[in-house]
């Protein structure tokens, strides 16, 4: 299944998505494409895939992305083939996204996604988060807080809501919802069968 997280900037979805690949040895997780520069530390292909925005374009144009989007003049894209490869390994495959991605990914996927919002406890340690984290200058945290409000407001069209007053509690609830969500009876192929041979015995 999929499993798509979003937030506005700074509440917390890329930390709870890190630690959930380190958790559980059945996801991977959906690295985007993006044509935003690199930051300070991150590593092309395992962050992101960098690309100019000519490749990414002919990618789009071919069909190559689950869903894609534009973010502060950049874009996004969840890459296709990656996604279906890891599927047939047996991986669910978690995306970091927003609420156009989740939306886009839900169109496409029907009942094989789960979708999780992460919150903020207050706009306060938004900024904090924001300001905190070093990468972005002060006139992008000023865009990002500016936008968190019209990102909330999409909060009631995922399957969870998460609010991250605490770390390793958000993190806690994240995994127990994966948990919960692969016992669904159509994520258990083999359940009928399996059924199936108990009333036989």
């Amino acid at each position: 299944m999929m499993i798509a997280f979003s937030s506005p900037s700074g509440a917390g979805k890329t930390s709870i998505t890190r630690r959930l690949l380190n958790l559980d040895p059945l996801l991977r997780l959906s690295v985007s494409w993006t044509t935003r520069p690199m930051r300070q530390g991150e590593i092309d292909g395992q962050d992101y895939t960098f690309v100019d925005q000519a490749k990414f374009d002919a990618h789009a144009r071919a069909g190559g992305f689950l869903e894609h989007a534009g973010v502060f003049g950049k874009s996004y894209g969840s890459p296709r083939g990656y996604v279906e490869s890891a599927f047939a390994e047996g991986y669910d495959v978690v995306f970091d996204v927003d609420w156009q991605g989740a939306r886009q990914l839900r169109e496409s996927s029907g009942t094989d996604i789960v979708t999780i919002f992460i919150l903020p406890p207050a706009k306060a340690q938004l900024l904090e988060r924001l300001t905190k984290r070093g990468t972005d200058d002060g006139a992008t945290v000023a865009r990002r807080m500016a936008q968190a409000n019209d990102e909330m407001s999409h909060w009631a069209e995922y399957d969870y809501v998460i609010v991250n007053d605490f770390l390793e509690r958000a993190l806690q609830e994240a995994h127990d919802i994966i948990a919960a969500e692969r016992l669904r009876r159509h994520r258990q192929p083999g359940l009928a069968a399996f059924v199936a041979g108990l009333m036989a015995e």
